[in-house]
């Protein structure tokens, strides 16, 4: 019998919708049998006991999360010591028409980790823009025009995660590399 898979998700974020976006992963993963521990990325010191991560950033400015890379130098650092473990990316920010399937380019340093990593370019997910939570001038200015709202796709999110999944349960996966 193949034990269970562990599977970090963690993310980064300043306002809730990308906590968000990775609570569904959780669900979904969680779902599909296999151990999930969730994650704020500032609580990530290791990434050692786990057998898979999905990792998400908001993107302000079109840069991640301080605490977001951190866990990319962590991954690399692991997959550089201990052997390969599969990685996810996730990206949210976009906000407005278009927002639910606008995928927007990762920034340089993501996309170099991803590489290292062997994982795909990060996904890109619409964001939530609460003008009740937002912070700082220029978010408010954004929080009070047509911007304001929830942009996320959770029918999209799920069928992301159901996809890792899956691929978690491929024999090339199983056999715990």
């Amino acid at each position: 019998m193949i034990p269970r898979w562990t599977v970090l998700v963690t993310y980064s974020g300043k306002m809730g919708g990308t906590k968000g976006i990775a609570a569904a992963v959780d669900v979904e993963l969680s779902s599909a049998g296999l151990a999930v521990t969730l994650l704020d990325a500032a609580d990530v010191e290791s990434v050692d006991r786990f057998d898979a991560v999905v990792l998400g950033s908001s993107l302000y400015i079109g840069r991640w999360r301080p605490d977001a890379m951190k866990v990319l130098k962590l991954l690399a650092g692991r997959n550089t010591e201990l052997g390969h473990i599969p990685v996810w990316l996730f990206q949210s920010g976009p906000c407005g028409d278009g927002a639910q399937t606008q995928q927007v380019p990762s920034p340089t340093k993501v996309r170099r980790y991803a590489e290292r990593l062997g994982a795909g370019p990060p996904i890109t997910f619409g964001g939530r823009l609460d003008p009740t939570r937002a912070t700082g001038f220029i978010a408010k200015k954004m929080a009070a025009g047509e911007l304001a709202g929830d942009f996320r796709d959770f029918d999209l999110i799920r069928s992301w995660a159901q996809n890792i999944a899956a691929d978690i349960s491929r024999p090339a996966h199983t056999a715990r590399q």
